[in-house]
């Protein structure tokens, strides 16, 4: 993505590139209603699109749709400018555009959200800049959550349900050596040295088993079937199979203590 020259059909090598003052004064003809202004304003900024564009990196497969809708961000921050504030073009709309872009994300995710949930976490968001703005920290989930006037639980799941889906293989930290992700930093409770010691014990546990002991074994316990079946198969009695898997269960417990 950093290395493309064309996107959405775009020489990003030939876009203009204008100074503040050239920038402010073009501003000032858009908003007196000159369309030729306002399309070569949307021109000019169309980098600034495209560096939005590649802070969203793990989402390279969606990168021209992504500049597409920070596109539709970007007129939308032209429209709703004002020249009077005294703040820089750029600085106005960066939000904008990164907003445009991460509803496109979360709207375009494999995983279907309820609209009801979707409604909540997208309020949420909008008191939650609203509230940064004003008094300079985020809100709590407990503050939004009695702002929206809902449990703190349900506003959770909303927020949980509209966030971005993120691979174990993000990388989280790189010393200019080895990268660490994601997957490095989640911990297995199941394949750990100590069950693996305990798979090795059984496998020699079984190992030691007779033949039929074994047969039995494995179709009670990995095909599932009853006594009464696997004496059907085998030929043997119920009772003889009861024998038989009791037998077979102590040698591995004996083997495994």
């Amino acid at each position: 993505m950093a290395n493309r020259v064309f996107i959405c059909g775009v020489d990003t090598s030939k876009l203009p590139k204008l100074k503040p003052a050239e920038l402010t004064e073009l501003m000032k003809k858009v908003k007196t209603g000159d369309e030729l202004a306002r399309e070569q304003f949307v021109v000019a900024n169309l980098r600034l699109v495209l560096s939005i564009v590649q802070r969203f990196s793990m989402h390279n497969d969606k990168s021209d749709d992504m500049f597409q809708v920070g596109c539709v961000g970007l007129m939308k921050a032209i429209d709703n400018f004002d020249v009077s504030v005294g703040v820089r073009f750029s600085t106005y709309a960066v939000p904008m555009v990164i907003g445009e872009i991460r509803r496109f994300l979360r709207d375009n995710t494999s995983i279907r959200v309820s609209r009801s949930l979707r409604d909540i976490a997208y309020k949420a968001l909008t008191i939650k800049e609203q509230y940064t703005k004003k008094e300079h920290r985020e809100p709590s989930v407990e503050e939004l959550a009695e702002m929206l006037e809902i449990p703190p639980r349900k506003l959770s799941y909303a927020l949980d349900a509209v966030s971005e889906i993120v691979s174990l293989n993000e990388p989280v930290y790189n010393d200019g050596g080895e990268t660490v992700r994601i997957m490095d930093q989640i911990s297995d409770t199941e394949n750990t040295d100590e069950n693996y010691l305990e798979i090795i014990a059984l496998k020699d546990a079984i190992v030691k088993l007779n033949p039929r002991e074994k047969e039995i074994l494995n179709m009670r316990y990995f095909s599932g079937k009853t006594q009464m079946e696997v004496s059907n198969e085998v030929g043997i009695s119920q009772a003889q199979v009861s024998r038989l898997e009791k037998s077979a269960l102590e040698v591995i417990r004996k083997q495994l203590t």
